[in-house]
């Protein structure tokens, strides 16, 4: 009886023991990762890398570009200088050789950061470079070589006082010098219309180094882990160059020569 008394303590205190036993400690949450959004309709200023133009593009052919100004959100920069845009040609048309512009539309379809993170939209061109002679048309996204009637007024022009002066030196040697610059200032005249006719218009062209706006169609999303670029190596811009080129009028025909 002695022992089975005993024995009913020890089972009762080592039970209270047990129940007063402090509870495991929970197992520690893991901190919230930072995100870091880039809103719906930010404009990212973009400089080109290669060189596309309505003469020798096709739709399809893709274009490169790479950011050329930070860009922040929740005061970290989250699209830093040099991450590379790559775009394509959806459409484009050579300018006409009587009237008609060149027309170039350009999609851009994904954003890649230094260090290597991709991001995948479908972005408009929002704004052309200041210094290019083409026009962009925001409703359409339509990137439009400039018109040449000025051009070809002068183009015609220059023929027709040429031929005049050659007509001049003919009539003088035969007597009629007022019917010779007639004559060929009607001469001159036709052959630059005739030159007119037979070249196209300048070509839309995005050389290298021009500077253009893209606007984001949705937004971006990043953690802290995919905006972290210690260890990206720095490196020189890809895209330096001469910028946009003169628009100059494409012509197959060969200068006429005028016998005298």
């Amino acid at each position: 009886m002695y022992k089975r008394t005993i024995g009913l303590t020890l089972a009762v205190a080592i039970s209270t023991c047990l129940a007063q036993e402090p509870a495991a400690p929970a197992a520690a949450t893991a901190a919230p990762v930072a995100q870091f959004t880039v809103a719906e309709g930010t404009k990212v200023p973009l400089s080109m890398i290669n060189s596309v133009s309505t003469k020798n593009a096709s739709p399809g052919d893709r274009v490169y570009l790479e950011t050329v100004f930070p860009i922040l959100a929740g005061g970290k920069i989250v699209i830093p200088p040099g991450s590379y845009v790559a775009g394509t040609i959806t459409n484009l048309k050579r300018p006409g050789k009587v009237k008609g512009r060149g027309e170039m539309y350009v999609r851009f379809d994904s954003l890649t950061l230094p260090n290597g993170v991709t991001r995948d939209f479908r972005a408009r061109v929002d704004a052309l470079d200041g210094r290019a002679s083409e026009h962009l048309d925001k409703a359409e996204g339509k990137i439009q070589s400039e018109g040449n009637k000025s051009g070809d007024i002068r183009t015609v022009g220059e023929a027709a006082g040429a031929g005049a002066t050659i007509g001049s030196i003919a009539g003088v040697s035969s007597g009629h010098t007022g019917l010779g610059a007639g004559a060929g200032a009607a001469a001159g005249a036709a052959a630059g219309l005739v030159g007119v006719l037979f070249t196209r218009g300048p070509e839309a062209i995005l050389s290298r180094g021009t500077t253009l706006e893209m606007v984001l169609d949705r937004p971006l999303n990043f953690d802290s882990s995919e905006i972290d670029f210690s260890h990206s190596s720095a490196r020189t811009s890809a895209s330096d160059g001469p910028g946009p080129l003169p628009s100059t009028k494409d012509s197959s025909l060969p200068r006429r020569r005028w016998p005298i």
